[in-house]
This record gives C-alpha cells, sequence and structure tokens, in this order.
C-alpha cells in the first residue's frame, strides 16, 4: 500500500490568523476510503476545500502522492491527482450528459474508453447522455457528478455530500459504487457523509470533526458497533478520543 494523501498540521479557514479547522493530520493509502463525519458547521467542506486548493491553507502541508500541493492552488491540487465533486455538483446543467464527460477527458483519443468505463459504474446514464444535465434526476446528476471525476483518473477522490437532497434509497445504491471505484481504481476516497451509519458501512476508517477538531478517529467497522462514540463525538458529550479503540491524530 501506498501513501497517497497526507495532510500535516493543517490550518484551516477564511480568515488569516483565525482557523476554523485546526491541525488537522491525515493520512490515506491507495484505495482507502475515508468516512468524514461531524455536525453541521464542524468544519468538514473546509478541509475539503483546502486540500483541493480553493482555500489556502492557514499553516501545515498538503501532500498527493509526495508531491507538496501550493497552498490555494486549486491547479496544483488538480495537477497532483486530486478531484473535488463538490456538495452542489457544479455541473453545467444546459449541456448533456456526454458533452459534461467530454469537457472533463483530456484526450479526444480516448473518449470512447472513458465512455465504457464510467457506464460500467453509471449503467443508468448510457440512455441519458443526449438528456441536459438539469433535466436529470438528482441521483443522476450526483452520478454525473461522480463519472465526470472519474474519467479525470484521480489519485485522491473528495466528495462531498453525496447525499445532499437524495432519497436514501438513491444513497445507498450509490454508496456501494464508490467502495466499488476506490477499490478497482485504487483511488483514495473521502468522503463527506450526513448517513453515518450508511458512510461507516462503506468507508474503511473514520473521522469526526466537531468545532474545527479531530474527536474521533478510528476503524468504520468498529465505530460502526460503538454509536455511542459517535453519538458523544457529534454531541460533545464526553470525550470520546479517551475511549478504548479511538485514536488521536494518526490514521488506524
Amino acid at each position: 500500500m501506498t501513501t497517497v494523501l497526507k495532510c500535516t498540521h493543517m490550518d484551516a479557514g477564511y480568515s488569516k490568523g483565525r482557523p476554523c479547522v485546526r491541525h488537522f493530520d491525515l493520512e490515506l493509502e491507495d484505495g482507502e476510503v475515508l468516512a468524514l463525519l461531524g455536525p453541521n458547521g464542524a468544519g468538514k467542506t473546509t478541509v475539503l476545500s483546502t486540500l483541493a486548493g480553493l482555500l489556502p491553507s492557514l499553516n501545515g502541508t498538503v501532500e498527493i502522492a509526495n508531491r507538496v500541493v501550493k497552498p490555494g492552488q486549486a491547479r496544483s491540487a488538480s495537477q497532483a491527482g486530486l478531484v473535488l465533486v463538490p456538495d452542489d455538483r457544479s455541473l453545467f446543467t444546459t449541456l448533456t450528459v456526454e458533452e459534461n464527460l467530454r469537457l472533463a477527458v483530456t484526450s479526444r483519443r480516448a473518449w470512447s474508453s472513458e465512455r465504457a468505463s464510467v457506464l460500467e459504474y453509471f449503467p443508468a446514464l448510457s440512455e441519458r447522455m443526449k438528456v441536459a444535465a438539469g433535466s436529470l434526476s438528482g441521483g443522476e446528476q450526483q452520478m454525473l457528478a461522480i463519472a465526470r471525476a472519474l474519467v479525470q483518473h484521480p489519485k485522491v477522490l473528495l466528495i462531498d455530500e453525496l447525499s445532499m437532497g437524495l432519497a436514501p434509497v438513491v444513497v445507498e445504491r450509490l454508496l456501494p459504487i464508490v467502495r466499488t471505484v476506490a477499490d478497482t481504481t485504487g483511488a483514495a476516497v473521502v468522503l463527506v457523509e450526513q448517513h453515518v451509519q450508511l458512510a461507516l458501512e462503506t468507508a474503511d476508517t473514520a473521522l469526526v470533526l466537531r468545532h474545527g477538531t479531530n474527536v474521533l478517529q478510528g476503524a468504520a467497522a468498529e465505530l460502526a458497533d460503538a454509536p455511542h462514540l459517535i453519538e458523544d463525538a457529534y454531541l460533545g458529550t464526553s470525550d470520546p478520543l479517551s475511549s478504548k479503540g479511538s485514536q488521536q491524530g494518526t490514521s488506524p
């Protein structure tokens, strides 16, 4: 296994000297899925935006496949192999499914193989290729957003709020695909998700943020079997980092 994402002592926020995420450390190996959890306002989207270079880090470093990403430079993160699927999906709604995908393909010659590859993950899109993205259902739009990320061959894939606006039954169908993507492509995935139990069933590891601080981290399966630790981490009713089986500052 190879470390593809390493984040060391990262402070993140929107005003210099006033971080809302503090001393954030993370290491992910190829094919590893991390569920990044926490209540609203905990700093999850801020972490993803900083990793993706959309926000400059206030301190610390981010490395992708041993390549240091220049703070606040999305191009640097993208060139290193990081791709973000934002919570609003950021599709070109007046363009068709095919056109959205083609825009992300780096080589025209590769289009046929790329098309076939993503449709293996999302066969439902095969009959929607000529449909405008804005006319798709919410689930189909999320499929397209992830498919567009995959044709860029990410080493690190960030997915912010996959379930935003989707029915639970749709989320149950999409999350196993994220697992399959990690297993088959070797991409490391950071998944921000409010459906905690479903996220833990999908992920290898999990980390809970509260008020910008890592308060709980461990193997996803172990945390799924200890829901009281997750509840305490969300509500702040105790210090779950002192509980058996959890780790602070390192990946399990």
